[in-house]
């Protein structure tokens, strides 16, 4: 069997997640043994192993060409990667590390004593947040989905990060129909079942985290 080595809220063990579900492989999701393991951690039936998110999208789109998430056409290409870089880059560093990091910092750190979240670093995401949401929509409302009209690489690694937001009920949807319409797609999505089955111990999700139409 195929096993998947991740954590719950990381929105590159996320991202990891609706890729191989979205290539209809049968796969088992592992907690890490070692604190300093670098993830996600991707072991195929041949004992393949890819380590990290990168080794883990070319081994799987590489060696399962079935079902592509990447667009043929160059200009939504382009922008399916792009939107890659921006959710693992700035999305990551503005607005999740400051929000979902904060508010689970013991399930990235591995930290043995608790601390209180910086409410500083969490408003300052919140503000990042909403710049984020809104070029979301812009992006539902010109494809359809944020790069082309099919669901690409691109919708997977900035969903991996909005999933881990709505976890905690942080995103303000009344607020963005487009980008509301836009989850609301890909949270009816079969690779999004497991996601929204997740529940960390002692964090349970907002209410609608799971509603298919909240």
């Amino acid at each position: 069997m195929r096993r998947l080595v991740h954590l719950l809220l990381s929105p590159p063990s996320r991202f990891a997640r609706l890729l191989i579900a979205e290539k209809r492989l049968t796969f088992d999701p592992v907690a890490p043994e070692d604190a300093g393991q670098q993830l996600p951690v991707f072991i195929d039936m041949d004992g393949t192993r890819a380590v990290g998110l990168w080794a883990i999208v070319d081994h799987v789109e590489g060696n399962y060409p079935e079902h592509s998430l990447v667009p043929e056409d160059a200009a939504a290409r382009a922008e399916s990667l792009r939107l890659i870089d921006w959710a693992m880059g700035a999305l990551q560093e503005n607005v999740t590390r400051r929000i979902v990091y904060e508010k689970a910092a013991q399930r990235f750190t591995g930290a043995a004593a608790k601390r209180a979240p910086d409410m500083e670093a969490i408003r300052a995401g919140r503000e990042a947040l909403k710049a984020a949401l809104a070029e979301i929509g812009r992006s539902a409302e010109t494809h359809g989905y944020l790069s082309a009209r099919e669901c690409t690489l691109g919708d997977l690694a900035v969903a991996a990060h909005i999933s881990a937001l709505d976890y905690f009920g942080e995103i303000p949807w009344a607020e963005h129909q487009g980008a509301a319409e836009w989850y609301m797609r890909m949270k009816s999505r079969p690779s999004f079942r497991s996601l929204l089955g997740d529940r960390v111990p002692g964090q349970p999700p907002v209410a609608h985290y799971a509603e298919l139409d909240a």
